[in-house]
Order: structure tokens, then sequence, then C-alpha cells
């Protein structure tokens, strides 16, 4: 089968995030399967990211050279109607992310949001990543009926391979985050965990890995906090230091309010590591083994921390667990549950009338 991937989310981890992750992944895997899998992507690059999404989809036509074509989040919204082989595929759901938002980002993510509508409104098919995001689909994209859902992929052995090939340790007690710095992340709530922990946990760190448009501010509350010494900036990081990181950590958090899916909860469990994060969104569906705590609240992240750091044997269970549950996502398993999906032929969801 020919493959056609239309998608102008940036082909690398460091600007893509986890949505590129996903999309690589999946790709690889499809490929292994004997699909062959083409990207279209912008050739043209600005400095504001929504209007280089917007003339990337301009620009965009119909193909017959393809049996399949994926158009990723909005992409494709321009040459989805009237395609009986058009799958929108959503990573997450962007109306459902701009709520959590401030300003520009808020701004340029509800436009990017009301072409994502039009692109589930127009698609033959519609894939999500988790019943969160398929609730959330329909409540504010007017479906009938729940799009189908496809979990994110993880290649375990490709992070089996890496996580040997790149150790680290630290004679610290070590508390990781990865993500981009967006509100719904909630790393202040974090940071704000981090003051309080100083206190209990000699010698804690908190290492947040990735960059994004909240970065200065969060860091001027580091600052207020006086978390010199204990929280380290790293920044936008490749693959082979993110993969030292998580070997080097003995928790990994993610206190976000809002996730599609989370491919960084699969990254944690391949890692082996034990999870506190917020009972929020589609975390309790792919970490249910997690240490899950109210969102927003500083001082529950840091008691759940504060235990796992005074309780071993509740690490390594949970940090079995975890390894345990990650299998079901590795890609081949997934790659076979997407093409089930996206060449589904029966009606998926059907819209309603204006």
């Amino acid at each position: 089968m020919r493959i056609r991937f239309v998608t102008s989310t940036p082909l690398d981890i460091r600007r893509g995030s986890g949505t590129y992750v996903g999309i690589h992944v999946l790709a690889g895997a499809l490929r292994t399967l004997g699909h062959t899998v083409e990207f279209e992507t912008p050739r043209l690059h600005l400095p504001v990211y929504t209007l280089e999404r917007l003339l990337f989809n301009r620009g965009l036509r119909p193909s017959a050279e393809f049996d399949l074509t994926v158009g990723f989040d909005l992409d494709g919204y321009r040459i989805a109607a009237g395609d009986a082989s058009h799958v929108a595929s959503l990573k997450g759901v962007i109306a459902d992310e701009v709520r959590f938002e401030r300003g520009l980002t808020r701004l340029t993510m509800s436009v990017q949001a009301r072409c994502e509508h039009m692109h589930v409104q127009r698609a033959a098919r519609v894939l999500v990543t988790s019943r969160y995001s398929a609730e959330r689909a329909r409540e504010f994209y007017g479906l009938a009926e729940l799009p189908a859902i496809v979990p994110e992929p993880i290649d375990l052995g490709e992070w089996r391979r890496l996580l040997a090939l790149h150790p680290a340790a630290s004679s610290r007690f070590t508390v990781l985050f990865a993500g981009r710095l967006y509100r719904r992340k909630r790393v202040d709530v974090l940071l704000r965990a981090a003051a309080a922990l100083r206190h209990r946990i000699s010698g804690v760190e908190v290492r947040i890995v990735g960059h994004g448009p909240c970065a200065s501010p969060l860091r001027k509350l580091a600052r207020e906090l006086k978390l010199e010494g204990t929280v380290s900036w790293l920044g936008d990081v490749p693959r082979a230091t993110l993969v030292a990181e998580y070997n080097r950590a003995e928790v990994f958090c993610l206190p976000s309010v809002q996730e599609g899916f989370g491919i960084v909860l699969l990254e944690a469990m391949a890692a082996a590591k034990p999870i506190v994060a917020s009972l929020a969104a589609a975390i309790p569906e792919v970490a249910p083994h997690a240490a899950l705590v109210e969102p927003d609240d500083p001082e529950a992240l840091a008691a759940a921390i504060e235990t796992l750091y005074r309780s071993p044997e509740r690490r390594v269970a949970m940090a079995a667990e975890g390894a345990r549950r990650v299998e079901q996502f590795d890609a081949p398993l997934v790659a076979r549950l997407f093409l089930e999906a996206a060449t589904y032929r029966g009606v998926i969801h059907t819209t309603k009338s204006n």
C-alpha cells in the first residue's frame, strides 16, 4: 500500500516534540510491514508557525498516486472533502488544548483549531489517540459518534537499544520532566512542589527537558522560589541526551492538565521509571498504574514524589508494572491497529447537520 503522510509538524524531536515522535515511529513501523510511506511537508518555513501551516495547506493538492492519504491534525483540511481515502489523524484536539493557553499562543492555536474542525468534518475517517481525545473531538468538532481510537506507538526495540547505549546515574534523588513548556503542562506546579521537596528530600534535583512559550516566566518563577541548585533547565536536547536523562531519573513527573495521549509516559515506562502525574485528560488511560494526583495541587504532587522517595519497593513495583504495560504500545502492534482503522470502509463517524 502506498501511503501519503501530510504534516506540517517539524520533523525533528526538538521542535516537533511528541507529535513528531508519534508520526515518525508510525511511519517506520508501516514501512517494516511492507508499505510505502511518503511525507509531504512544508518547503517554505516562516517565523510564525501558524502562517506556515496555513500556507502549506493552501498549496496541497489531491493525489491519485496513493492508496491512503493521512492528514495529521489540521493538515489536509483543504483536500479532504470528497476523498474516500483521506483520513484525519488527530494527535491531540487543538480546540481542547487552546483552552489552557493565553495571549498569542491562544490566538494562533484558535486559528489552527478552526482548520482542524474543517478537517474532521471533511475527512472520510477520523482517528484519535485516546478516549479522552475522542470525547473532546466529538464535543468541540460536532461529531455525532466517537472517532476510532488508535494509541500512540513506541519503538521498544530502539528504545531499549538506546537505553543500553546511554547509561547515566546520579547521587541525588532526581525527578525528570520532559515536554514542551506550555501553560497546560503545569511546570509551575512542579516548581512549587520542588520548593517544598527541597526541605523534605536531601539533595533532591528536578531536571526539566524542553523549551516553549512559557520558558522565561517559568525560569523567573524558579528564581523567585530560590530553586537554584534544585532545578536544572536542560532545554531542547538530542535523543541520546534525553535517553540518558531517563536513565538518570528516579521518578518521571508529568503535572499536565491536558494530554491527548502523552508519549513521554510511554518513554518513562520503557525506561522502567515510576511515574507521578496529574489525574487529568488521557493520563489515567495511558498510565493507570502511576501515582496520580489532583491537578494544580503542588502539595499533592510533592507528597506523591516524597512517598516514592521513601518507598524504594513501591518504585520498583511501579516501574515493573509500567514496563509490562508499555508492551501493548509497541510500534508493530499499533501500526496494524492504525491500518485496520484507517482503511475501514464503513462509516467511522457522521457529522451533525448545520
